[in-house]
């Protein structure tokens, strides 16, 4: 091994490290002030390289407004020259509770109070997780950004696909080896669908994850063998069709329509929560397609 690539180990265990800390303590709630139940589980982390193909192959796909690794850092330090090779993109799974899935499994309809918190509560524990690593990394010399969290962000609309945006945490998770897409085009991780990600883009020389796959649909059983499609059941807004796979706008229709009205009126907070296709569904906290253990 020689002593750069002993480095670069050493700089993502550190970071990995520095993410289940933050995981672990007592930031991660799943309310306000409670201090017994976390709103996600162990997170799983990953690398990609800033230089990897795939991310031109995103940008040529869903649009020209999607940002590469290194058109967000070059916005965001504009006068720091850098390669795409010297760019490290960190992702991470924070994966639901068994209580929180076993909560929205049950639903038939509308989102489970503890799956609405945390897509609420949780989410903005993730937003500081993401300002915590990005923090961690500027403090040790390495310039970081997130995406998701710059004033630049946007959600636009892409020729091919719809809703979209400039960043997508799902894409940059599925680079660095963390998971791949369903019929729902929910990322399955080998902790399952039921779960939020993140990321941060960094000059920082880490290596990069293997992906134990080359097809973007390899843990989704619908596509492996035609035997699931049980997220078309699950689906309250009939979203989800064999042929057409997942319809954005009917989705976000409901989530922002009766969803949203829902949890507001029962819980007395306002959030955009359903996913009820990521739960009651083989692929809920497992990879389902045999002999894919991830």
């Amino acid at each position: 091994m020689t002593q750069a690539s002993n480095e670069a180990d050493k700089a993502a265990a550190w970071i990995r490290e520095s993410i289940g800390r933050f995981v672990a303590s007592d930031e991660n709630r799943i309310e306000p002030g409670d201090a017994d139940e976390p709103a996600w589980d162990e997170p799983l982390v990953g690398f990609s390289r800033g230089d990897d193909p795939l991310y031109q192959h995103f940008k040529d796909n869903i649009g020209p407004f999607f940002w590469t690794p290194a058109e967000i850092f070059g916005v965001t330090f504009p006068d720091v020259k850098v390669t795409p090779a010297e760019l490290t993109v960190i992702s991470w799974i924070l994966p639901q509770t068994e209580r929180t899935r076993n909560d929205n499994s049950r639903e038939k309809t509308l989102p489970a109070e503890r799956w609405a918190r945390s897509r609420n509560f949780g989410e903005n524990f993730n937003m500081r997780l993401r300002d915590h690593v990005a923090g961690v990394l500027r403090e040790a010399g390495h310039e970081a950004v997130a995406p998701m969290r710059s004033p630049l962000w946007r959600r636009e609309n892409s020729a091919r696909y719809g809703f979209a945006s400039s960043w997508s945490e799902r894409h940059a998770a599925y680079a660095a080896g963390l998971g791949t897409f369903g019929l729902c085009d929910g990322l399955i991780t080998p902790r399952g669908k039921a779960m939020r990600c993140g990321s941060i883009v960094a000059r920082i020389a880490l290596p990069a994850t293997e992906r134990p796959y080359d097809d973007h649909h390899a843990y989704c059983l619908f596509y492996y063998n035609g035997s699931c499609g049980k997220c078309i059941q699950r689906c309250p807004a009939d979203a989800i069709t064999r042929e057409g796979g997942h319809d954005k706008e009917k989705c976000e229709h409901y989530v922002h329509g009766a969803a949203s009205k829902s949890v507001q009126a029962r819980f007395g907070f306002e959030t955009d929560a359903c996913g009820l296709c990521q739960t009651g569904v083989p692929c809920e906290s497992r990879i389902p397609v045999p002999g894919r253990s991830g």
